[in-house]
């Protein structure tokens, strides 16, 4: 893990991803070195931030994506990014740490043995497809940078406490990020739920569409009713359809008892 963690980390170079280096003398141990960054995680920075300012959370979300874009671009996926996997030095810049869970292209695809965790990723943070045995794709990585964003603007995950099973994925209910805070202006709630969407298929398909999203308001989220009412609040919707049929039931027997 020690060897392929430092491998990956070599072979990506972006200020927003931290730095392997080489050891000054030789290794009798497995270990690698890195460059020190003085900062606390994000975390850390969330705890002590409660209510960040748009402006905020979208200048750290825009460093996150340069830093997961050189992943991308190396055709690997980080597949464990969450606020504790991401750093914050004292001069505000954003780095990713933590590479032993990325897949790399060809390397994971060769039949070889690379010891990889049993379970990749994060419950709450890790897309559903990891539950469900679909591949994952670079969508995968945008599901969890939008969990991280959500987080950061309403304090709670989108899907409570996550996912343990694909039983349990079939049964999610996403909470609209308006709902937690009046504050979110529609089209980012918007932005939000495209990018952590449980079908890859219907998320952001590029780590720019994403942040275009969040920085100019896209007219297709302008209105919160533009998202039909059972992607906004599943449970609201069937709350809606239960309280219908009772209705209706109440009309069928009082005409049959006229």
């Amino acid at each position: 893990m020690f060897t392929r963690e430092e491998w990956v980390g070599k072979l990506i170079s972006n200020p927003h991803v931290l730095t392997v280096v080489e050891p000054v003398r030789k290794r009798n141990f497995l270990y690698y070195v890195t460059e020190h960054v003085d900062g606390q995680t994000l975390r850390q920075w969330m705890h002590d931030h409660r209510a960040p300012t748009l402006q905020e959370v979208r200048a750290i979300i825009e460093q996150i994506v340069v830093g997961l874009r050189a992943f991308h671009r190396k055709e690997m996926i980080h597949q464990d990014l969450k606020p504790e996997n991401i750093v914050i030095d004292k001069r505000g810049t954003v780095k990713i740490i933590d590479f032993g869970s990325a897949r790399v292209a060809g390397l994971d695809e060769s039949g070889a043995p690379v010891n990889l965790p049993d379970l990749l990723g994060t419950v709450g943070y890790a897309a559903p497809e990891y539950q469900t045995g679909e591949k994952p794709t670079n969508r995968s990585d945008i599901y969890s940078l939008g969990v991280i964003a959500y987080e950061m603007l309403t304090g709670e995950l989108p899907y409570g406490e996550g996912f343990t099973s694909a039983r349990s994925v079939a049964r999610l209910q996403y909470t609209p990020a308006m709902q937690y805070n009046r504050e979110i202006p529609a089209w980012i709630s918007g932005a939000l739920a495209k990018a952590v969407h449980r079908d890859p298929a219907r998320r952001y398909d590029a780590l720019s569409g994403f942040i275009a999203d969040l920085t100019n308001p896209n007219p297709d989220f302008d209105q919160e009713g533009a998202q039909p009412l059972i992607e906004r609040s599943p449970a609201a919707f069937w709350r809606g359809i239960a309280v219908i049929a009772l209705i209706a039931n109440i009309i069928l027997i009082f005409q049959l008892t006229k």
